[in-house]
């Protein structure tokens, strides 16, 4: 397939046409030329007002329910979300019926990324049967192509079994995903503990059940020389021991959900299931100190924490709604209205290079030669997301109707073009 891309600004800071508008001709799945001015041939010439292409984005942490839970998203309708989000790769939790513990469950899901639009790359368990009481097969999945371990949905509390579980991923420079919470502080816990909960009349989470994992965490990576990425960072304290990390050099990453930056607990004053998530929302403080965290580099990377649920799960009293948003077509719009100055770039690397680097996926630096993996997004032009453009069988969204500055039109990826 030969594609034209008219006039697009690119946004990559590995690439020697950075900034710069251009003309991109791109032939069986290959940037073959970039310039000004191409008037070669083309299957498909597209030309869109305000176009920025970047490399291909990366969401390392979503959940597409695939097997086992197909009526809230299977494969397919989770990679058409992910493809209308900009997104040309993601990462899948094992959190399935069952559980992805073993180098066939990795292999079905490669196997059925293969007919779709986007690349899907599985997390393996970390515990059999996700339990957190002994190792899974985590070289046999490495080996049929997991990306990384993780329990997923629940954060490993055993401090022996995350010890064993880094030193064991060592040995094939492998990295352990965390949700960091301990679970046995206010486990009935309905959002973050504070003024507002107390006058909600919810009981609260507090913010030392998240401080305690990473701090722990980070101790045994120090002693482990491993590397771990926690993921869904909530609170400036998070913030301050992770910089310490980093410091030190130690092989610690984060991420952050777009809708941890763009609402508090102040939000849930009328009680929305939809804003019902883990880690919980927490102050505007910590809100804003995520979003600085963000601008400063001490954040890495945006992840959706794309999670599914029927309607009978989130329409009902928000003590018995389960956590959890879709959020794939909805984060770059997000990201883009809460920091509409900085540059494409910056996004550009917020939402796609740096997960790569981390998860050590295939660069798409946009330069002649190489395979043409792009994402192609206006920063100016409005967009509303509906359920009517929504691509999951899931709505739990509570960003449904809200106008958003910024839109993604589509993905170049697997010689194939998608067009929002």
């Amino acid at each position: 397939m030969k594609i034209l891309l008219k006039q697009v600004a690119i946004a990559d800071n590995n690439s020697p046409h950075n900034g710069t508008i251009q003309d991109i001709f791109i032939e069986n799945g290959k940037i073959i030329a970039i310039a000004p001015n191409l008037n070669q041939d083309a299957d498909q010439v597209v030309a869109l007002s305000n176009c920025t292409v970047s490399q291909g984005w990366v969401d390392p942490f979503v959940h597409f329910c695939d097997p086992g839970f197909e009526h809230r998203e299977t494969i397919h309708s989770g990679a058409a979300a992910a493809a209308a989000g900009g997104f040309t790769r993601v990462a899948t939790l094992p959190n399935t019926t069952p559980c992805i513990q073993n180098k066939t469950q990795v292999d079905y899901l490669i196997q059925a990324s293969q007919a779709t639009n986007i690349s899907i790359h599985p997390f393996g368990a970390v515990s059999k049967n996700l339990e957190g009481k002994e190792l899974a097969e985590m070289h046999d999945m490495q080996q049929s192509g997991a990306l990384g371990f993780t329990d997923g949905l629940l954060p490993i509390q055993s401090s022996g079994l995350m010890v064993k579980a880094l030193q064991y991923i060592k040995a094939f420079n492998g990295i352990i995903i965390q949700i960091p919470e301990d679970i046995a502080i206010a486990p009935h816990g309905l959002m973050h503990e504070g003024v507002v909960s107390t006058r909600l009349g919810l009981q609260g989470k507090p913010a030392i059940a998240e401080t305690l994992i990473i701090a722990r965490d980070i101790n045994l990576v120090q002693y482990t020389g491993s590397a771990i990425h926690f993921t869904g960072v909530s609170t400036k304290a998070s913030l301050t021991l992770i910089a310490e990390a980093k410091l030190k050099g130690l092989k610690v990453t984060c991420s952050v959900t777009p809708h941890h930056l763009f609402f508090c607990d102040e939000d849930l004053n009328e009680y929305d299931s939809n804003l019902k998530v883990n880690p919980p929302l927490r102050t505007k403080s910590d809100m804003l100190a995520l979003r600085e965290g963000l601008l400063n580099g001490m954040i890495d990377c945006i992840s959706s924490h794309h999670l599914p649920y029927e309607t009978d799960r989130k329409v009902c009293e928000f003590e018995y709604a389960k956590p959890g948003i879709i959020g794939l077509q909805t984060a770059y719009t997000v990201v883009n209205s809460l920091f509409p100055n900085t540059d494409a770039t910056i996004l550009a690397d917020w939402l796609g290079y740096n997960a790569r680097n981390i998860f050590h996926l295939p660069k798409a630096t946009i330069m002649p030669g190489n395979t043409a993996e792009l994402t192609l997004f206006n920063r100016r032009e409005q967009s509303i997301f509906t359920l009517q453009n929504n691509q999951s069988k899931s709505a739990n969204s509570p960003f449904f109707n809200q106008p958003f500055t910024g839109k993604v039109y589509g993905i170049i990826h697997k010689n194939k073009i998608h067009l929002n």
